[in-house]
């Protein structure tokens, strides 16, 4: 990834108070295709609130968000059609089987989907329990299931919180893999994560951020 790559997201001046405690000030950030930038910093520095600022998911105090040159304001269903956000936490249903959650969760894979998720699950070592209630699944195999939509779900910007939690060590290299894959099809993706993750020979870009915990 070069400077000569399209700009993708650019947030231009963004400050972020959580009551007096200020988190970012004027902080800018430019997301390229092709680029990976992980966000670091302490419990309570404020990197999940910046990782959902920046797409306009929390608010922040002043600054601008920008989608390909132009305001976020202007083209935030275009943004959105274009981003996969993966939270700290999965977002599956415990009510739902595994398939269930990926068909309300990628409602564009529609009904006849059946073979492209087990294919993933598949890789996931959690085909077996496509069928059953994710209540009775581990912490890990919800989050296998929340990953699979980085196969599943298009989107040119990967926004992922914490993907690795809970994962062990081939859920790591599953996750590294499919990064790798995405910003060689010049995506982009910003994440935050506490575990050391490799890209190399990709080069990653990091967002340090300063704070007490909180």
């Amino acid at each position: 990834m070069t400077d000569q790559a399209p700009l993708l997201l650019e947030a231009r001046g963004m400050t972020i108070w959580r009551g007096d405690n200020l988190l970012m000030d004027e902080l800018n950030v430019s997301v390229r295709a092709g680029s990976i930038i992980q966000i670091q910093g302490t419990n309570g520095s404020g990197k999940t609130t910046l990782l959902r600022a920046l797409i306009g998911l929390a608010e922040f105090d002043e600054g601008e968000i920008f989608w390909c040159g132009k305001p976020f304001f202007e083209v935030r269903d275009e943004l959105y059609a274009d981003v996969l956000y993966l939270g700290h936490k999965p977002g599956i249903s415990p009510g739902l089987t595994p398939l269930e959650n990926i068909q309300a969760l990628c409602p564009e894979l529609g009904v006849d989907c059946r073979d492209a998720v087990l294919a993933v699950l598949e890789e996931l070592a959690i085909a077996d329990r496509i069928d059953l209630p994710s209540a009775a699944l581990s912490a890990g195999q919800k989050r296998r299931i929340a990953l699979a939509r980085l196969r599943l779900q298009r989107g040119r910007l990967w926004v992922l919180d914490e993907p690795l939690t809970s994962l062990d060590t081939n859920g790591y290299d599953w996750v590294r893999e499919e990064i790798r894959h995405h910003v060689g099809l010049g995506g982009a993706v910003v994440f935050t994560t506490h575990q050391a993750l490799s890209f190399e020979p990709l080069h990653v870009d990091s967002i340090v951020l300063g704070g007490e915990l909180s």
